[in-house]
């Protein structure tokens, strides 16, 4: 392991903007680890880790500590039964590759999160999530480092703190821990319809059957492997790679509303998109439709507790689809205005003063704060 001087902070991030860090090191294995900690602790300073920077944003006054990036790699299968299969990850796997690995071997559970940029310890800090799956559903438990004892340990996960697209490595204990390594217990039981929306239409585009509900059904079953190359079609489609375009993928949370202010709205924004919002991460709720989607009107919502909106639709509607801001450099991707690109900023500030635009806009018009996704750091 090598510590090094004065890194630029624009190579760990997807958005390529920031300062600089005061120091950097890799690290493969747990005693790495330990060694780059008790290294920042003799010189009292300040950790953060990082695998790939794909929900990233660095400050522009840069980070007056020591940079981690995490490279602890290794997949196994830990035990296996009649229905289910648990594997172990490492922390520093690429997730995409993870999911690939998975579906290889016909099993279900984390298709669903294909195409996802990022290494799979990063997986349930922010408990990423995509067509109605969170890694939540699936993760067993996970190996962390606390920095504050010095201890390797195993958290379940139920102690996870888990909820949408956060957990307590993201709030209660931000920074305390340094995730290692993650299991996840994954179906040999194949995914079943319904699905959600966007994926059901790419389903019935394919040929597919569609039932009397809307959604696509078909003869064969589906497979996990029709899953992630649907999944994929749509990012593709959808969303720029971060390799070739400095974005974080979406920029915003999807906003958590309640039932009265989702009737408010509906009456003035009939097409407004939402879904019922399930509190039950054991549950997948990929297969519940949208709410403009099945035709519930105003009258039929009150059945419903918390709503969750479209982040992309309430961009679009307040004209951000493809924009394109000369003062910042910033723009919205054209064919998903919920990712934010960096096409020729200068720095963070000019990041956040875009961001700032949308959601002024955002409130005044629909009356939510928009949450940012990319953590801002340090």
């Amino acid at each position: 392991m090598q510590i090094v001087e004065n890194v630029s902070l624009r190579e760990h991030s997807a958005m390529r903007l920031g300062g600089k860090a005061r120091f950097y090191c890799e690290i493969h294995s747990e005693d790495d680890l330990k060694k780059a900690v008790d290294f920042a602790k003799q010189k009292n300073l300040p950790v953060i880790v990082v695998g790939q920077g794909s929900n990233i944003v660095w400050r522009d006054e840069g980070f007056d500590g020591l940079l981690i990036a995490n490279r602890i790699t290794g997949r196994k299968v830990l035990a296996e039964d009649k229905k289910n299969v648990t594997v172990w990850i490492g922390a520093g796997e690429d997730w995409d590759e993870v999911v690939e690995w998975t579906v290889k071997k016909n099993l279900s559970g984390i298709e669903f999160l294909s195409a996802i940029p990022g290494l799979a310890g990063a997986a349930p800090v922010q408990n990423i999530g995509a067509y109605g799956a969170e890694i939540a559903q699936t993760l067993v438990e996970l190996s962390a480092f606390n920095i504050l004892s010095g201890d390797f340990l195993t958290i379940k996960k139920q102690a996870c703190g888990f909820a949408y697209r956060t957990s307590r490595f993201k709030t209660a204990d931000k920074g305390h821990y340094i995730i290692t390594s993650i299991t996840l217990k994954l179906s040999k039981s194949p995914p079943t319809p319904p699905f959600y929306e966007s994926l059901a239409k790419y389903f019935t585009r394919q040929n597919f059957k569609e039932t009397s509900d809307g959604q696509a059904s078909h003869a064969r079953e589906y497979t996990p492997k029709m899953i992630r190359e649907a999944v994929i079609a749509i990012r593709a489609v959808k969303l720029p790679s971060p390799t070739k375009v400095a974005n974080n993928g979406s920029f915003f949370t999807n906003p958590i509303i309640d039932k009265s202010q989702f009737e408010k709205l509906q009456k003035k924004y009939p097409g407004i998109k939402g879904w019922p919002q399930h509190q039950n991460l054991d549950a997948p709720n990929r297969g519940t439709p949208s709410l403009a989607a099945s035709g519930l009107g105003a009258g039929q919502a009150h059945e419903l507790k918390m709503i969750k909106i479209s982040a992309g639709w309430l961009l679009e509607e307040a004209g951000f689809k493809g924009v394109h801001d000369k003062q910042t450099g910033m723009a919205t991707w054209p064919a998903q205005a919920l990712v934010l690109v960096n096409e020729h900023a200068k720095n963070t500030a000019d990041l956040l003063i875009f961001k700032q635009k949308i959601q002024t806009k955002i409130h005044e018009m629909f009356g939510i704060v928009l949450e940012q996704e990319p953590e801002l750091l340090p």
